[in-house]
């Protein structure tokens, strides 16, 4: 099958026609014949688009060698073909958030190795695009995908930066929050707030740590609790996140898997009171409804909105139906 040119002699001159063609044996008159199968029209009046979408078509059922070899001058050699769209897109919200400036400047006089927003950026963008081991994720960005300024990377990178990237954790929340406010014109009036669990498959929940005199120093994280997935026989752990009236993030948090729900509401409104977030409504379910937790809320000017069963005897509740 090729790309076929005939000539016609006009009162204007000679015109050229352009078709699509292959040979045929005939075996009667025993020679090649010509097979139209399809014709383009005058070369001068040629649909060039049409040309191009037809080509990509046919490339899509061609390995990517043999598509760059019908195209590239002679010498080239196809070496590797990787996706790109993803990881730009991200990259380029990631900096519209300025998490590279901000990495970039707590990277500052620390004994860090310098790639290590990178490296960050490059686990983010795994987890979005290919969610993968740490091992996976290395070989995945070295072998799979481009990460523009990240041209390889090995386990031990994705876990010293992990390590880090506990110890800015807060500090690195609070400045992504205000960007994304600012980019997004966030109205923070209402913050609904909630819990759930994820378990892991694991025998054995994770041991707590304790020092010589047996007092605990840091308390087991995945471990056994009330299970909102129904699997009390694994080890968990508690997830809790904040979002604004249109459902945009504000903040996660992860606790250990025996964490009481009732609890937690109180930490939250203490980490966010620092990011100018203190004099807002909370709303949550009946899970947080305590007296402790309202006047908790209710501090420094603070409201909530709590869910409650109608057919109760919560004498608050019945209070605020009969206003």
């Amino acid at each position: 099958m090729y790309l076929r040119r005939t000539e016609r002699r006009t009162k204007d001159g000679t015109v050229g026609y352009l078709q699509l063609a292959h040979n045929e044996w005939d075996p009667v008159a025993k020679q090649s014949k010509v097979r139209v199968l399809y014709s383009f029209g005058r070369e001068g009046q040629l649909d060039r688009g049409a040309i191009v979408r037809l080509i990509g078509s046919l490339q899509r059922a061609l390995e990517p060698d043999q598509a760059l070899a019908t195209v590239a001058a002679a010498g080239l050699r196809f070496v590797e073909s990787r996706p790109m769209g993803g990881a730009w897109a991200l990259d380029g919200l990631w900096r519209a958030l300025k998490i590279d400036r901000t990495l970039a400047r707590l990277l500052e006089r620390r004994r860090l190795d310098s790639r290590a927003e990178r490296v960050i950026f490059a686990m983010v963008a795994n987890r979005a695009l290919e969610p993968l081991s740490k091992l996976a994720a290395s070989k995945w960005v070295t072998e799979r995908a481009w990460i523009a300024g990240l041209a390889e990377l090995d386990e031990d990178s994705c876990y010293r930066a992990m390590d880090w990237l506990l110890q800015i954790e807060n500090e690195l929340a609070e400045q992504v929050y205000f960007e994304t406010a600012d980019l997004l014109n966030l109205e923070v009036d209402l913050l609904f707030f909630d819990t759930t669990s994820t378990y892991f498959e694991k025998e054995t929940p994770d041991p707590s740590v304790s020092d010589e005199q047996g007092e605990v120093l840091a308390p087991a994280f995945r471990t056994y609790g009330h299970s909102k997935d129904h699997r009390p026989d694994l080890p968990q752990v508690v997830i809790g996140m904040a979002v604004t009236r249109t459902g945009i993030p504000i903040r996660v948090w992860c606790w250990p898997g025996n964490s009481s729900d009732q609890e937690l509401i109180r930490q939250v409104k203490d980490d966010l009171r620092a990011w100018k977030l203190a004099r807002v409504v909370w709303v949550g379910d009946r899970g947080f409804q305590s007296a402790e937790n309202r006047r908790y809320l209710q501090r420094a000017g603070g409201h909530y909105i709590f869910g409650e069963k109608l057919r109760g005897n919560d004498k608050e509740a019945n209070a605020a139906l009969a206003r």
